[in-house]
């Protein structure tokens, strides 16, 4: 059921949620356009960008070269001429006096004002006081469709920001953001925005990126949310989207009649700044006319909808590493992915995460047996790659390993065997991975997951070589989890379940089993969260209930990896820290907690 309505209490508002590329202005500027157009064919009124969507988030340093921030500007005076009927609110850099991470704030053609990011952080993967000065000021714009306020991400969790703006009586806040994934955020993000909207009466449209940039992964999920903290629209996970949500804003200033909170708020001010700058556009030409847009009218008015959240972690983070993997292979020229398939879980998952994200023609498996390696670990190997539909070649490495050993066996001739014949088994293979890498410009995956690579169990130059560490911010038991997962997914199979039922091992000697080095999964993820992702100490870690020896040993083991990390392939990043920026360690360090 719908009506004809009408009224300007009604404002149709839409988040552009678009997969930019650092460094691509024309690319990126090119789909603000697009979606300029798109809204507007939907009769939006209010439209919305990511947080610095001109130039791609993070920028890092290219925002030291002076051009760079004056180039963004050439391209919003393209984007300008073309918002005619719409408020728009697009993300770039600017230079005043000083950088700034800015939202330009444009009406119907015209730049009406800047708002300036106010909250830069400078913590976990942020670093963004290196590039920015604060801005001095909230921004609030008086316009004919409604009074908008505009936050920039990081500014949407400091409490007092939208407090301020309410206390001047605004319509609506626009969130603009470049939020990156993490399991379990956007849970964070849904509470905190409806919160915020309940506590002040304002209604807020939250727009935040998708795609991948590096390390980092962006999930979307912008929502349009009304004063109620109701949700009316919210944007697809991992994908571009144009939402589009109605807000009334009648609905605002009735709810503000009947709970006078905002009577009894006092803007926070900071000395020496004033808390909100309100920007007034006198002269604005009216909403435009929508002689075809309806409103859908519910059967159940007095059970108001509001979209709810349905939440898998699991399948949330194979959805983030299928996307992180495709953006990153697509956005740095490659088109084809290569794989050393072991037979073990960790390559399993590898090569079917990058068959979801690139399509199994350009994924291509290799097996490179040994001497130690079972017969059921390379039928497995086999079988995922025919289960997978993929490309597959087997290169043994006995032949070259057997070099190796005749031209150290003089040197080594007085020691026994020990892991530096495991070690060259790896750099074996990593050199077969690299040379079909410059032959036929495939990108090496490198398959090691976050357990691994936090105790040092990798060879550097071996299975650790490759561009990306597809895998290297999940836990082994998130691998199991991710591997069951996905043979639901496709109600089959997909990954052999000997593969995921047999006891892990690197076969580099006679019966290895990663049991003789490590302790049981779930024990040593139970640590190295704590060590890692807690920044528990030893005693707290044992407080928890661990064996303190064998604490001891795990923490050591992760401190003397640091050096190997450091020479790692990126890692996606999927928990609330990943290696890599998320936690920044000395290499020559003698603190042990």
């Amino acid at each position: 059921m719908t009506s004809n309505n009408k009224s300007s209490s009604f404002v149709r508002i839409a988040a552009a949620q678009i997969n930019t590329t650092v460094g691509d202005l024309a690319g990126n500027t090119r789909k603000i356009i697009d979606h300029i157009q798109r809204a507007k064919a939907e009769h939006v009124q209010i439209l919305t960008f990511p947080e610095l969507a001109i130039c791609g988030y993070p920028p890092k340093d290219l925002l030291l070269k002076t051009r760079f921030i004056s180039d963004q500007m050439e391209r919003l005076d393209e984007i300008i001429p073309l918002t005619n009927g719409l408020l728009v609110v697009v993300g770039l850099a600017i230079r005043e006096g000083d950088s700034y991470n800015a939202a330009a704030v444009i009406h119907d053609g015209s730049l009406i004002g800047v708002a300036r990011k106010v909250g830069l952080p400078n913590y976990h993967v942020f670093d963004e006081k290196r590039y920015f000065a604060r801005g001095e000021f909230l921004s609030v714009f008086h316009l004919d469709v409604a009074n908008v306020g505009v936050l920039i991400c990081e500014d949407l969790w400091h409490p007092e920001t939208v407090a301020n703006m309410a206390s001047t009586g605004v319509d609506l806040i626009v969130g603009i953001s470049a939020s990156p994934f993490s399991v379990e955020r956007c849970i964070e993000r849904e509470i905190l925005i409806r919160s915020r909207c309940q506590d002040h009466t304002v209604g807020m449209v939250f727009c935040n990126q998708i795609g991948s940039q590096d390390e980092l992964i962006f999930d979307g999920r912008s929502m349009v949310v009304t004063p109620h903290g109701r949700i009316v629209a919210q944007g697809k996970a991992f994908c571009e989207d144009l939402v589009i949500g109605d807000i009334r804003f009648e609905e605002i200033h009735r709810g503000r009649l009947a709970v006078p909170i905002q009577r009894d708020t006092v803007p926070t001010e900071t000395p020496g700044r004033e808390a909100v700058r309100i920007i007034h556009s006198d002269g604005m030409t009216d909403p435009p006319h929508r002689s075809d847009f309806s409103l859908d009218i519910s059967r159940n008015p007095f059970l108001p909808k509001s979209i709810e959240m349905k939440y898998d972690p699991v399948e949330d983070a194979y959805n983030a590493l299928v996307l992180g993997v495709r953006d990153y292979v697509r956005k740095n020229g490659f088109e084809n992915a290569v794989i050393g398939l072991s037979g073990g879980i960790d390559s399993a998952l590898t090569a079917t995460i990058a068959v979801d994200a690139l399509g199994s023609d350009h994924v291509f498996g290799v097996s490179m047996p040994s001497r130690f390696s079972s017969e059921h670990s390379k039928d497995d190997a086999a079988q995922l790659a025919a289960n997978l539909g993929i490309g597959y070649k087997q290169f043994p490495i006995e032949t070259v390993f057997a070099t190796y050993l005749r031209l150290f066996e003089a040197e080594f001739s007085e020691r026994d065997a020990d892991i530096t014949e495991e070690n060259l088994q790896a750099r074996i293979r990593g050199n077969i991975l690299m040379a079909l890498s410059n032959k036929f410009g495939y990108l090496v995956l490198a398959t090691g997951n976050k357990s691994e690579l936090a105790v040092g169990y990798s060879t550097l130059y071996g299975d650790m070589c490759g561009g990306l560490a597809v895998i290297g911010d999940v836990p082994k038991t998130w691998v199991y989890e991710m591997a069951r997962f996905r043979n639901r997914l496709a109600g089959t199979a997909l990954i052999p379940e000997n593969t995921i039922r047999k006891p892990p091992s690197a076969e580099l000697r006679e019966n290895q089993l990663d049991a003789d080095s490590l302790p049981a999964y779930d024990v040593l993820d139970g640590i190295l969260h704590a060590y890692i992702d807690q920044d528990c100490s030893v005693d707290e870690i044992v407080e928890l209930g661990y064996d303190g020896m064998l604490t001891r040993q795990i923490v050591n083991l992760v401190d003397r990896a640091e050096y190997k990390r450091r020479q790692a392939a990126i890692v996606l990043r999927v928990t609330s820290k990943a290696f890599g920026s998320d936690r920044r360690l000395p290499v020559t360090n003698k603190y042990h907690a």
